[in-house]
């Protein structure tokens, strides 16, 4: 008989409030009004919208890929509660202005959006009915990122910068996990990428709070620290389709997205690795050959992890140099109009001589401990390789098919787009990462 799980354990608990935060006793600030789990929606859909209130008149925005999949049956259903506007949208969008623009035009005459899909759809109809100052609810249909419940979206500008934009959350999140298990596999792996970067993210996250005083909260760590084993050990099944593996992982996927509500800024999962894979999807230009955001964070943070250890692996602290910021090169290697931005960007990390000779000593003083500090945090790299390659990802910058030296920019470079600090910028300013990057592709 197969095992009944209560997929909403826990995260139910911090929807309602239960779940506080153990130092201050606070609820999560959700931007959401429920969130499920559910092996199937179907017969459900309008018993689940119809408590949001969105309205007589409601869009369905689904895409090529996903009406069949799910769009229609939501469309039907939603008839029992409200007029319905069925939109699908053209394949190959991204969540750029022109996309939004679309989705306003195409769903201007209704009082709220059900999206129905993942990554670009979300986002693309999260923003748009975020400027318009309608409501809007989702039907997930795969487990490819942690976005759902965000109230940011990430966008990429006219002038070719990606950026998160304030926005504002679905009302009601519904996850069909037997549709996201039937989604093909690279999107769960995908998924499993964007989850990897906990360990990575955790370390950056520290050390900058232990080396320069910034903000840190271990509260989006305690929420995922008793699904991480269970979502690793099932990974082998997401690249079968498997409904219990992708239910563990949209569990994950689910709690990190209330983490950052609970810490109130994205940190908790996405520090160096989030800038090399937006490094990618801003500059690879015609290189890029579509490989998701996912994709490219589960690499990346491989790479991170990979330097991490290497540098944790160091007896004697590594001895930082003043910060170069070429700002010429960087602006001949952006453009005048991501130039300065990426010059000022580049600036929120960078080490002056006063502050490289604080930096070096408070680094000397605490290395011991925070090498003690940092190793129960770290997933090792090998165990982060084998759940990726047995869901079926990309392991290798050679597999998301980047040139060498393209994937080396991004990793070079990527700490010139946004202003955390990681490990890429202690490697570097110790001129360690060049010799680092010729073992990496």
């Amino acid at each position: 008989m197969a095992e009944t799980i209560n997929w909403n354990a826990l995260i139910e608990d911090v929807v309602a409030g239960r779940w506080k935060d153990p130092k201050t006793g606070a609820a999560a600030n959700l931007p959401f009004q429920t969130i499920e789990l559910l092996e199937t929606t179907e017969g459900r859909e309008a018993d689940l919208i119809a408590p949001l209130t969105l309205g007589n008149r409601i869009a369905v925005v689904s895409d090529v890929n996903t009406v069949e999949v799910m769009g229609q049956r939501v469309a039907k259903a939603l008839r029992a509660v409200a007029d319905i506007d069925e939109i699908v949208l053209p394949q190959g969008l991204d969540c750029d202005e022109a996309t939004i623009q679309m989705v306003r035009e195409k769903t201007r005459h209704a009082a709220a959006v059900v999206a129905v899909g993942s990554g670009v759809l979300n986002d693309s109809c999260k923003h748009a009915t975020f400027l318009d100052g309608r409501p809007y609810a989702v039907f997930g249909t795969a487990a490819s990122m942690n976005g759902y419940g965000a109230s940011t979206a990430s966008v990429t500008l006219a002038s070719g910068l990606k950026i998160s934009l304030p926005s504002h959350a679905p009302r009601g999140i519904f996850l069909d996990l037997g549709v996201s298990a039937a989604a093909p596999t690279w999107l769960s792996a995908a998924g499993l990428g964007d989850s990897l970067c906990r360990s990575t993210a955790q370390i950056d996250w520290w050390a900058s709070h232990r080396l320069f005083g910034t903000y840190y909260s271990d509260v989006p760590y305690l929420l995922q620290a008793g699904d991480e084993e269970p979502m690793l050990a099932h990974a082998p099944g997401l690249a079968k389709h498997d409904v219990a593996a992708v239910g563990h992982l949209q569990r994950v996927l689910t709690l990190c997205s209330m983490g950052v509500c609970f810490a109130g800024v994205s940190h908790p999962g996405s520090m160096g690795e989030h800038q090399i894979s937006h490094w990618v999807d801003m500059f690879a230009g015609d290189h890029h050959t579509g490989t998701t955001h996912g994709q490219q964070v589960g690499v990346a943070s491989l790479v991170m992890a990979r330097l991490q250890a290497r540098l944790l692996d160091m007896k004697e602290p590594p001895r930082a140099k003043p910060t170069l910021v070429h700002e010429a090169a960087i602006l001949a290697r952006y453009g005048a109009q991501l130039g300065p931005l990426c010059v000022a960007e580049m600036r929120k990390t960078a080490l002056d001589p006063s502050q490289t000779e604080a930096f070096n000593q408070k680094l000397a003083e605490i290395w011991p401990a925070l090498r003690r500090e940092l190793r129960p945090i770290a997933m090792p790299v090998a165990r982060m390789e084998a759940a990726l390659k047995a869901a079926g990802g990309p392991i290798t910058g050679a597999e998301l098919s980047l040139p060498r030296e393209l994937w080396h920019d991004a990793i070079r470079y990527s700490r010139e787009i946004r202003g955390r600090w990681s490990f890429v910028n202690l490697a570097a300013d110790a001129g360690l990462l060049e010799e680092f990057l010729e073992n990496e592709w």
